[in-house]
């Protein structure tokens, strides 16, 4: 017996249930399953509407997913490729911008926990944030933090 087939609008809301997409990103899913009558845009405008499809929730979602892990500039670019509006990336990029030195220290220390022995090691771990997408003033701030190993057991008076 075959599959009864799910309804675009039907679909999208399962897409949705399971994290906020963006409205480009539901198209592209959608589009695969669209017939001839289909109007997949005019589907996007009544979720948008009905506020199950909202770019705000996406992008917050986005960056709760992303910030324990990357920088600003991973995280603003992935949101430009996502095609959100100029004042939407502002917002977001106001926001995570004062924490950026911190999950710098946080994501450098989880990785390498001990400090770069040589110039070597060092670049290394320079080249691990920039790749993270880390702006070249948190890297260096990263790289200056004391890690376990410089307190050697000594307590702070």
């Amino acid at each position: 017996m075959p599959r009864p087939q799910i309804s675009l609008k039907a679909r999208a809301l399962r897409y949705l249930s399971m994290r906020e997409h963006s409205r480009i990103e539901l198209a592209r899913k959608l589009q695969r399953y669209a017939q001839d009558g289909d109007d997949v845009s005019a589907l996007l405008d009544v979720l948008e509407a009905a506020k199950y499809l909202s770019a705000e929730r996406f992008s917050d979602s986005l960056v709760n997913r992303r910030i324990t892990r990357f920088g600003n500039q991973r995280i603003l670019a992935e949101l430009q490729s996502h095609q959100m509006d100029s004042q939407e990336i502002s917002r977001i990029k106001a926001e995570i911008s004062l924490t950026e030195s911190g999950r710098a220290i946080e994501v450098l220390h989880r990785k390498f926990p001990c400090k770069a022995a040589d110039h070597i090691e060092r670049a290394k771990q320079a080249r691990f944030l920039q790749q993270r997408g880390f702006s070249q003033k948190a890297i260096q701030f990263a790289m200056r933090a004391p890690r376990e190993d410089d307190w050697d057991g000594e307590e702070l008076s």
